[in-house]
């Protein structure tokens, strides 16, 4: 309890750094909110009753505060432009790119697992050769360069799958699941290729531990060795890999979504951007945020679980 109860007060703290820093970004952004939403043809008048229409008049403290109070109680502000609450202008690119990062999620970590076992058990031998050149190519491509080769070949030079994923109008990517696999792909060799090298490292570090060695000298079948104990040795540093590749993806949907035009946050903040629509801006970074806070704290949790020296210190 008291390890959740530090955790919780360092994930409030972290959270509330982090609102600090988008709402300061926000202010020292390029542009004006009110100049924005009014258009090309507003007059200085026009600007100026705008201002004091969204209160930018006020100390930017102050609107911070009035912000993050009403952060507190999931309400993320006004959108400038369209007058509408942040939560349902972002509610359904969320959804979309939360969807994408969890199939991508669901595919990666068995493929890492299976990367990084095969490496690591047969460190040296012509399987890890392979696997390790594959990986380092994979890793050291650029995402859109992945992309569009993965549109070149799949959409162009073999038209089995559709280079734009977008959805029917009115439904949902998974109305028409063909649209996700090129965006899923992308996102996957790299993210496997990543997280397999990590997993391999942690294998061949916990194949020469002690109790794996005394259980093969026991006698033990392979297969009950890497089971029952050399794969919950791996848990502390797979799950914080892991972790780190949620919040990658959560990160790095963005160059994928505008290579495919995929409906995902990525439009909804290249807008905001070019709008200069602060609240939607600080809403977004700020879900963004805890989402990865916790995904770390979650694979704290697990580590824990599967460490009972570790929740004996944690006491």
């Amino acid at each position: 309890m008291l390890f959740l109860a530090r955790r919780v007060a360092a994930t409030t703290a972290t959270l509330l750094a982090v609102a600090v820093v988008l709402f300061a970004a926000s202010e020292v952004l390029p542009g004006d909110a009110a100049a924005s939403s009014l258009g090309l043809d507003a007059t200085a008048e026009d600007v100026v009753a705008r201002r004091l229409e969204l209160g930018l008049d006020r100390p930017w403290p102050v609107r911070f505060l009035d912000w993050l109070a009403g952060a507190v109680r999931f309400d993320l502000g006004t959108s400038v432009m369209s007058g509408e609450p942040v939560t349902e202008i972002v509610a359904e690119p969320l959804g979309a790119t939360g969807l994408l990062v969890g199939i991508t999620a669901a595919v990666t970590v068995p493929l890492a697992m299976l990367i990084g076992l095969v490496s690591g058990l047969r460190r040296g031998g012509r399987a890890d050769r392979a696997l390790s050149a594959v990986s380092v190519v994979a890793v050291s491509i650029p995402q859109f360069v992945t992309a569009g080769l993965l549109v070149l070949v799949f959409a162009d030079l073999v038209p089995i799958l559709p280079a734009i994923s977008l959805p029917p109008l009115g439904g949902t990517p998974l109305d028409k699941p063909d649209i996700l696999v090129l965006p899923v792909v992308a996102l996957t060799l790299f993210g496997a290729a990543w997280a397999g090298r990590i997993v391999r490292a942690a294998v061949i570090d916990a194949d020469g531990l002690p109790h794996v060695e005394a259980a093969r000298l026991a006698g033990l079948p392979e297969r009950t060795v890497v089971w029952r104990h050399l794969l919950p040795a791996t848990v502390p540093p797979c799950a914080h890999a892991f972790a780190w590749l949620l919040s990658g993806l959560f990160g790095g949907t963005a160059v994928v979504e505008i290579v495919f035009n995929y409906p995902g946050l990525s439009q909804t903040l290249v807008a905001a951007v070019r709008n200069h629509d602060t609240a939607v801006l600080e809403g977004v970074g700020l879900l963004l945020a805890a989402i990865i806070i916790v995904s770390f704290v979650l694979a704290d949790l697990l580590v824990l679980l599967a460490d009972p020296r570790l929740r004996v210190a944690a006491r």
